[in-house]
């Protein structure tokens, strides 16, 4: 063999040689982008499976929220009820009444009446809910003075009359006592 077909032979060598390792990069990169999109499929999986749970907790919490809210008063709605029985069984017995029988029937309706508050009075109190204290001086945030007036017998700004109670939840006012207070 001449020395041109042997730089021939070597150099075709050289090129099978060559575009064999080209084949091999090549198959090892398709190898690897397969591995990688099996890798972004499975996060994507991932992703998509904690967003899922991420976005159901979230409704039920928020329904779970809802409930809470519309059913946040249903033991006093409870309580309340057997007050309403009370006052019921009150006014059927004044319906049944003949006129002749109002006389001594009014002071049972008296202490009956007397009762029931006493039933409310308990049940509000039960309920974190208080008559707010009058007994002392006049308190902005506990007292709504709707009028005033003249006594020689209190010092000014003494509470003189209470016109309607006023009530707190907790340390919570729910509304103030209306008074009228010493000028």
């Amino acid at each position: 063999m001449s020395k041109e077909e042997e730089l021939t032979d070597q150099e075709s060598s050289e090129e099978t040689a060559s575009s064999e390792d080209d084949i091999g990069v090549e198959s090892e990169s398709v190898n690897e982008i397969d591995l990688l999109k099996e890798k972004v499929s499975e996060w994507q999986d991932k992703y998509m499976r904690a967003y899922a749970d991420f976005d159901n907790t979230k409704k039920r919490l928020e329904r779970e929220k809802h409930n809470a809210i519309a059913y946040s008063n249903e033991n006093f709605a409870k309580d309340m009820i057997s007050v309403m029985d009370s006052f019921d069984g009150a006014i059927a017995s004044i319906d049944s009444m003949d006129k002749e029988e109002a006389s001594s029937a009014l002071s049972l309706m008296e202490e009956g009446i007397r009762k029931t508050h006493e039933q409310l009075k308990k049940m509000l109190e039960k309920n974190g809910i208080k008559e707010i204290d009058c007994s002392g001086g006049f308190d902005p945030n506990l007292h709504q003075a709707i009028m005033q007036v003249d006594s020689d017998a209190l010092q000014s700004g003494a509470i003189a009359q209470i016109l309607q109670k006023g009530y707190t939840i907790k340390d919570q006012v729910l509304r103030p006592a209306m008074v009228s207070t010493v000028k």
